[in-house]
């Protein structure tokens, strides 16, 4: 029996658009091929543009909307006459929250035939999975500001960091890193300098070890661990961090590893209650939008990491095979890899790299 899941499609803003129809094009020529399932996938103009003719980047019942999907595949907010705390809340962190998406994962490795900028790096000493806790931590959208334009402004904005919130993203860290080969986590913190929140984030780490006694962890402040990044990179497997921390390394990881523009992420609902998001990293970028010049490949990683929490494991692998045929190819290479090959150009190489890995 033929398996159907319902798909969100939110392109966003700039290139999202681009990149998340290049998407639908590979996953549909994916499901077509394996026959074994299909995707009925609905599409949403919620972004910057809405914002523009309603106030409101997407509509007040929308989470709700999209908790009826099984996966919910995003581009990328944000515009340059926006500022982008409006554009960031208005959409992106308000489902990330409300769908209690609370595990983002973002893999990190160099792909066959791309170059990192760190010298003598072998593709095996960077393959990296970064945990960054999703829903609290300094992102909480909890302080406030006043006394407006007087000498006296005060702004505040206050990191929430709460046992539960770090108990489930250490678990979720510990057993990702117990399903990989090396067994090996490290915990990002700075509780020398933020001694109440990071220093329960330690503390909890060390007690959620205890359940993991295969895992060998160790615990990495996050200013030493940009050093740990680009000069010991075999070192580290999975790392976990609170939701500033992981973002800002996640960045540095994309960029290490070739480029922003092949870097995936995960919204993970781990429990499963609410649907589960996937997006690539880099944002809307509107210095490229519209140039046709968008590299798609984080788009089609995070639809493989898509196919693989939907259980269609076995299809989720042929499209990373396709992935790595592609990239391989230098004439398969965007001008952020420093080639000339077109969003269009390198989704077509995609889609014929999925037919010759059914073969």
């Amino acid at each position: 029996m033929t398996r159907t899941y319902r798909i969100a499609a939110i392109p966003g803003d700039g290139i999202g658009a681009e990149v998340v129809g290049a998407g639908q094009k590979v996953l549909q020529a994916l499901a077509k091929l394996d026959g074994g399932f299909t995707l009925d996938i609905t599409g949403f103009d919620w972004g910057s543009e809405r914002y523009r003719r309603t106030g409101a980047f997407m509509p007040g019942e929308g989470t709700d909307v999209l908790r009826s999907f099984d996966a919910i595949l995003f581009g990328a907010v944000g515009a340059p006459d926006l500022p982008d705390h409006l554009s960031l809340w208005g959409l992106r962190l308000q489902i990330c929250q409300t769908l209690d998406q609370y595990a983002n994962v973002r893999p990190a490795r160099m792909l066959p035939g791309i170059t990192s900028p760190l010298r003598n790096v072998e593709a095996g000493d960077l393959d990296w999975v970064i945990v960054r806790e999703n829903s609290e931590g300094e992102y909480s959208g909890q302080g406030g500001r006043s006394h407006r334009g007087l000498g006296c402004e005060v702004a505040t904005e206050v990191s929430i960091f709460t046992r539960v919130g770090i108990e489930r993203i250490m678990r979720f860290a510990f057993e990702l890193a117990r399903s990989r080969p090396r067994k090996r986590l490290t915990v990002v913190t700075k509780s020398n300098a933020q001694r109440h929140g990071m220093v329960l984030w330690d503390e909890i780490a060390s007690e959620i070890a205890s359940e993991f006694p295969d895992v060998v962890w160790d615990r990495m402040l996050v200013d030493a661990m940009t050093v740990r990044m680009t000069m010991d990179p075999g070192s580290l497997d999975v790392i976990v961090a609170t939701n500033l921390h992981a973002d800002i390394l996640s960045d540095l990881a994309a960029a290490l590893s070739g480029s922003i523009g092949l870097a995936p992420t995960a919204n993970l609902n781990p429990e499963r209650s609410a649907p589960s998001m996937f997006e690539p990293i880099h944002g809307s970028a509107f210095d490229i939008t519209g140039k046709g010049t968008a590299n798609p490949i984080a788009t089609f990683w995070s639809a493989a990491m898509m196919l693989e929490h939907l259980g269609e494991t076995a299809a989720a692998e042929r499209l990373m095979r396709a992935i790595e045929r592609v990239t391989a190819d230098a004439e398969n290479h965007s001008p952020d890899l420093g080639g000339s090959a077109t969003t269009e150009e390198i989704t077509s190489a995609t889609i014929r790299a999925i037919g010759l890995n059914a073969t």
